[in-house]
């Protein structure tokens, strides 16, 4: 059985295989983290999968009122953190953006804890004299982490041109090198607007899409070519990568036919030899 969790509205989805707990939607449940238990909401209730589940962490259990104080106390937590850092940012008239803090309270939940602010700058910033402002305002150790532009997007989350939810938001693991030659490849206008993700770099999509696109071209005919279809002979104007199909301009009547890739054959094959 797997159920879905997430740290925040709208956030990241986590996969976790319930054990002995059938937490519902909209119950609070202990997540096991590097840094002990965090309550996080059930946003997908228990199900059966069919999928291996070993590999999925374990709910820790139901949240009860002490787990929601504590929870409810690393939120405010958080939150000033993040209101002194923009703060002390703009006094120290450093070029950075605050994307995420994150905050983790001492065993008991009692102490001031340790604070890891994440940020964006145009390039590396010397916030030596910022990290001492933020740990006398805030009474504890902090932290300071330079994010990428992907790993920001990852962090702050978003919707993609696709209209569905950034991939490196809920499933990618690993950033892979992404290149011009792939847009090139899948035919797409070499528009950064439109083929830049929300990071402002390459779509990350055009990478695990790409292998699919060079089997394709490899055993398809290529535009321009004459091939003969079941409809008649003609030419390939275009190709339909995600419909595995050729666009073929008919000799007779001018028309243009959507004939899928294995119904197409060269020139050198007759209707006859490929179809019997």
């Amino acid at each position: 059985m797997l159920c879905a969790v997430s740290f925040n509205r709208y956030g990241r989805l986590y996969y976790l295989d319930p054990g002995d707990f059938r937490p519902a939607v909209g119950d609070r449940v202990l997540v096991p983290t590097e840094d002990g238990p965090e309550v996080a909401e059930c946003v997908w209730a228990a199900q059966w999968v069919e999928e291996e589940t070993g590999a999925f962490p374990k709910v820790a259990g139901l949240a009860d009122e002490r787990d929601l104080r504590r929870d409810e106390l690393l939120r405010k937590r958080k939150a000033e953190a993040k209101v002194a850092a923009k703060k002390l940012i703009k006094a120290h008239e450093l070029p950075m953006k605050v994307v995420a803090v994150d905050h983790v309270l001492e065993q008991g939940g009692t102490g001031s804890g340790r604070t890891t602010i994440y940020f964006t700058a145009p390039h590396r910033v010397d916030f030596r004299s910022l990290v001492r402002d933020l740990g006398a305002t805030l009474r504890c150790r902090v932290e300071l982490r330079q994010l990428s532009a992907r790993d920001s997007a990852r962090v702050q989350g978003g919707i993609g041109s696709c209209g569905r939810d950034l991939c490196c938001a809920t499933f990618l693991t690993d950033f892979e090198p992404v290149t011009i030659r792939m847009a090139k490849d899948q035919d797409l206008p070499l528009n950064p607007l439109r083929i830049s993700g929300a990071c402002g770099r390459l779509m990350c999509c055009l990478k695990y899409e790409h292998p699919l696109y060079q089997k394709f071209q490899e055993t398809a005919p290529s535009v321009g070519s004459r091939v003969t279809t079941p409809e008649g002979d003609g030419r390939v104007v275009a190709h339909s990568v995600p419909k595995d199909a050729v666009v073929v301009r008919m000799d007779a009547d001018g028309s243009r036919c959507s004939c899928s890739r294995a119904s197409v054959c060269g020139p050198r094959q007759s209707h006859e030899e490929r179809y019997g």
